[in-house]
């Protein structure tokens, strides 16, 4: 397998990985602190205090749950590599952002469906599967 070939199988999956890093450096980091909640309830905070309060009036509104729900919907309805990429994703993100029921579910459909049309796509030609889609004689 080429190193091309091996880079577009594992991307999906890496990019996954990164929605889930920035999730959880967004909770982690940016919402639980208490002291940054006071700071930024008092008015005194720094500058990214706007993003704090979108980010979590976001997971009380359980928008996070919804987007990825949405996309786990468009992952099975549309075939094709994008939509079970942001299936996982937004999964991934709604499942570290407090919105555990939609975006394990979302997760799931993402990755079984990035799987299968990684698997379709890179599939060998074998006996009963054939490029050209000639009729074989059979013996």
């Amino acid at each position: 397998m080429s190193s091309r070939r091996l880079l577009s199988l594992a991307l999906p999956w890496l990019l996954v990985i990164v929605a889930a890093l920035l999730a959880a450096w967004l909770r982690f980091d940016l919402v639980q602190p208490p002291a940054l909640a006071h700071q930024c309830s008092a008015g005194n905070g720094p500058a990214w205090c706007p993003l704090r309060t979108l980010a979590v009036q976001a997971f009380l509104s359980y928008a996070y749950g919804y987007a990825a729900l949405a996309a786990a919907v468009l992952a099975l309805l549309w075939k094709h590599i994008f939509p079970a990429w942001l299936a996982a994703a937004l999964g991934a993100f709604a499942l570290m952002m407090y919105c555990p029921d939609a975006g394990a579910l979302a997760l799931l459909v993402g990755s079984l469906r990035l799987l299968r049309l990684q698997a379709t796509n890179t599939a060998p030609l074998g006996e009963h599967r054939h490029g050209d889609r000639q009729a074989q004689p059979q013996p």
